[in-house]
């Protein structure tokens, strides 16, 4: 569990950045005409939405960015069209990897992820390879100067999580899929802001490496990320605390 609130450290931070804040909103923006084109463009209707929508805000993604994004989806304006397709593979050090894509092209979106997992010292693999070691889990990064570990633990488990976890700077909250709307509820009402805030693949068993291969698993990490059809990055790596902060200042 701590290697996902260190990576949404790490993103966290670099998102501040203007050069990474537009290529976030194009992400998020996929999320919510993928979300609208499925389930219609009333986020009190669709939750999936609902949450890209909120992603969006807490993103400060313009109102009418938004607005475009939606009707894209619903089809009152034109649009591309996307699908989700993930990846799967192994990292140095035989770190697995799930790359959550949203794609208009997977004839282009394959063999540029076989591309970036070679140069990054690792390799795609087959479908179900890495898979079954993740699970679905509601997950929330909150940064511990918003709150106290009693506050937030008593507000989380009543509200159905599973598990709060002080992690350095950073508390990690988890939950079953179906309580992350409550949970979610519950922080919005106290007024306590997420760093992150998503249904995520958790990795069941972290692995710890020395520092110059999960340097280079970090660097695979990040290139993924940097990759226009990927929306998030999932992998059982242990980062240590201190590639977190050397990381976070690149």
């Amino acid at each position: 569990m701590a290697g996902h609130s260190k990576w949404a450290n790490i993103k966290h931070r670099k998102g501040r950045q203007d050069e990474k804040r537009g290529k976030i909103w194009s992400k998020i923006a996929r999320q919510i005409i993928v979300a609208a084109r499925a389930g219609g463009g009333d986020p009190a209707c669709n939750l999936t939405l609902r949450y890209a929508i909120d992603e969006a805000k807490a993103a400060n993604m313009p109102k009418d960015t938004i607005a475009n994004a939606v009707k894209k989806g619903t089809g009152d304006i034109e649009g591309v069209t996307y699908e989700p397709i993930v990846y799967e593979g192994y990292g140095p050090g035989g770190v697995a990897f799930l790359v959550s894509c949203l794609t208009d092209n997977r004839s282009r979106t394959a063999p540029e992820m076989r591309k970036l997992f070679e140069r990054g010292g690792g390799q795609l693999g087959a479908t179900n390879c890495v898979a079954y070691m993740f699970e679905q889990k509601g997950t929330f990064v909150i940064e511990a100067a918003k709150t106290d570990e009693d506050t937030l633990m008593e507000l989380a488990l009543d509200a159905g999580a599973d598990d709060v976890i002080a992690e350095g700077e950073f508390f990690e909250i988890t939950c079953e899929p179906s309580a992350f709307s409550t949970v979610k509820d519950a922080l919005a009402e106290k007024g306590i802001e997420t760093t992150s805030a998503q249904v995520a693949m958790v990795a069941g068993n972290m692995i710890t490496l020395d520092a110059d291969q999960s340097r280079k698993a970090l660097n695979l990490m990040e290139s993924l990320e940097d990759h226009d059809d990927v929306q998030n990055v999932y992998t059982n790596l242990d980062i240590p605390d201190e590639l977190v902060a050397e990381a976070s200042e690149g």
